[in-house]
């Protein structure tokens, strides 16, 4: 029986991935491995899991693993600044999403009976949604930022209140239990009221102060490993150098022109969200053009 772990030794000798092809594994990812639901993006992934350090990419046909430098659950900081820096989470999801609108058709067969419980006119009637709601971004960040700080954030916090609330007497969890949901549900509760009489320049100088750390942090270590060579860099040397650079003259910007930044960082996210209603559309109307010849039973 080969499993997964069989190939990981190339990685502990600065083999940045590893290539698996899926007929050499005898079965998925076994103990020890975990579904991640939070990754970089990377084209044509179906599903991502972790084990300690490191990470695999399951695409149609192989198991793509590398090593991060940090597992995000013993340091999710340093996995942050250096693992998943700021520019390229957003480089890598413009990618990610770029590509999958020019996949063409559905290869396997076998999703056959999958797909059967996707709706087209779904996928699309909520990509044209996300692209209005891009547009609405893109057009005005600044109302969008306010909109979300003012009223979004914290009416979410006074609904995870309400659930904590509400937790205690809908399930059967000890007694012990229930006053400490109480608590937290009644902490949260005044967190929610505080937040929507907060002004909006301490929201604007909470979330720069967290772009720049993070941005700032990003470039340190990326740049410093970039200066001691390739050896140091081998999930690629110049994409790192470049993403610490970019990261580095954000940070400057954001200190020059903060509100430009955040602004110009609000409509990448609104473009984001544009591109990724695009892609929606298009795999439903390719649901609906790969659907037709299917047999009726």
């Amino acid at each position: 029986m080969t499993v997964l772990d069989d190939f990981l030794e190339p990685l502990s000798r600065g083999v940045w991935e590893v290539v698996i092809p899926k007929d050499m594994v005898s079965e998925p990812p076994g103990p020890g491995w975990h579904a991640s639901a939070i990754n970089v993006p990377s084209p044509g992934t179906l599903a991502s899991y972790r084990k300690g350090r490191y990470h695999v990419h399951e695409t149609g046909t192989e198991w793509r693993v590398h090593r991060d430098r940090y597992d995000p659950t013993v340091n999710p900081l340093m996995h942050l600044v250096d693992d998943a820096p700021l520019v390229l989470m957003i480089s890598d999801t413009f990618m990610t999403l770029i590509t999958d609108t020019g996949r063409r058709g559905i290869k396997n067969p076998d999703d056959a009976l999958t797909t059967q419980r996707y709706i087209w006119q779904e996928q699309v009637v909520f990509g044209l949604v996300l692209c209005l709601g891009g547009l609405f971004i893109t057009g005005d960040p600044v109302i969008f930022f306010k909109n979300i700080f003012e009223r979004i954030i914290p009416l979410l916090i006074i609904c995870l209140a309400i659930i904590l609330f509400v937790r205690p007497f809908r399930s059967r969890i000890p007694e012990k239990y229930r006053a400490v949901n109480l608590l937290w549900g009644i902490g949260i509760l005044c967190a929610g009221i505080l937040a929507c009489f907060l002004p909006l320049a301490l929201w604007v100088l909470f979330v720069l102060a967290i772009l720049s750390l993070w941005m700032v942090a990003s470039a340190g270590v990326l740049l410093h490993r970039v200066m001691k060579g390739r050896g140091a860099v081998p999930e690629g040397f110049y994409s790192r150098m470049a993403t610490g650079f970019v990261s580095l003259v954000l940070a400057i910007l954001l200190f020059y022109s903060p509100l430009d930044i955040l602004a110009f960082l609000v409509r990448i996210l609104g473009a984001v969200v544009v591109l990724l209603g695009i892609t929606l559309c298009i795999n439903g109307l390719r649901l609906r053009a790969w659907m037709k010849p299917l047999p009726v039973a």
